[in-house]
């Protein structure tokens, strides 16, 4: 016990305080071909204090609809565009290679490529999910993958590796953002290319990227702070996905 008699023990961290709503109108204006939000006038700017201007007039509504949304308070959890054009415009345009880099780190190591031994129902399912999205890299994007048991290593071709970065280097900035998210969320650089191109929707693709944990849940049951992270994480895939539909309309 403690000397106010309250037990003792590490307290949990206390959330950083919201800022106040300080603005009551929200507008989109043109800059030169890109689209800015401003705030009573006043163009919205990133963390990184760049204006806050995408391509395409459906994207930049939908994040200005985010700011018109928020209450007394802004949360930039209820905020997941807004947050994907900051990316974008901080942390991509500019360094373009080296988020592709990253998302073909993933691909070299791609979740689609490393297969269960056993059991015969997850083997099963792991083919019949992933096999045509490997296919179609093969056949559609010239960049066949190999493929390996259990968590041993194996290479990919370099061709395959540069047909995607060739592939992958066509997004814009913000479809390279979102294509990262997805990258990231996944485990799959193909997965998240998929639904980029439309070869796969959103919810296949995450359905494909929940195999191993769909089947273990399966013979075991789901964990409750478990199923809240995956419930978060897929509003961020679908965020990104959102985003990148947006940019492109």
């Amino acid at each position: 016990m403690t000397d106010n008699g309250q037990t003792g023990g590490a307290q949990p961290p206390k959330k950083p305080a919201l800022p106040k709503r300080f603005y009551k109108d929200v507008s989109v204006a043109d800059e030169d071909g890109r689209f800015g939000i401003a705030l009573d006038g006043k163009p919205v700017r990133t963390p990184g204090r760049a204006p806050l201007a995408v391509p395409g007039k459906n994207l930049a509504d939908a994040i200005a609809e985010e700011w018109r949304a928020q209450d007394a308070h802004i949360d930039p959890a209820t905020m997941p565009l807004t947050k994907l054009a900051n990316t974008a415009i901080d942390g991509v345009a500019g360094k373009r290679d080296g988020v592709i880099d990253d998302i073909l780190a993933h691909a070299r190591a791609d979740l689609l490529c490393y297969r269960a031994d056993g059991p015969e129902g997850l083997v099963a399912r792991q083919a019949k999910l992933w096999d045509p999205v490997l296919a179609w890299a093969k056949e559609s994007l010239h960049a066949p993958l190999s493929l390996s048991e259990g968590v041993v290593h194996v290479a990919q071709p370099e061709a395959s590796i540069a047909a995607l970065r060739h592939e992958i280097a066509k997004l814009g900035d913000v479809g390279l953002a979102a294509l990262h998210v997805m990258t990231s969320l996944t485990g799959s650089a193909l997965l998240g290319l998929a639904v980029a191109l439309k070869r796969l929707t959103p919810d296949e693709a995450w359905e494909a990227a929940h195999v191993d944990e769909d089947f273990q849940i399966g013979r075991w049951g789901e964990d409750a702070e478990a199923k809240a992270r995956r419930i978060a994480r897929k509003t961020d895939f679908d965020a990104a996905v959102r985003a990148l539909d947006l940019s492109e309309a």
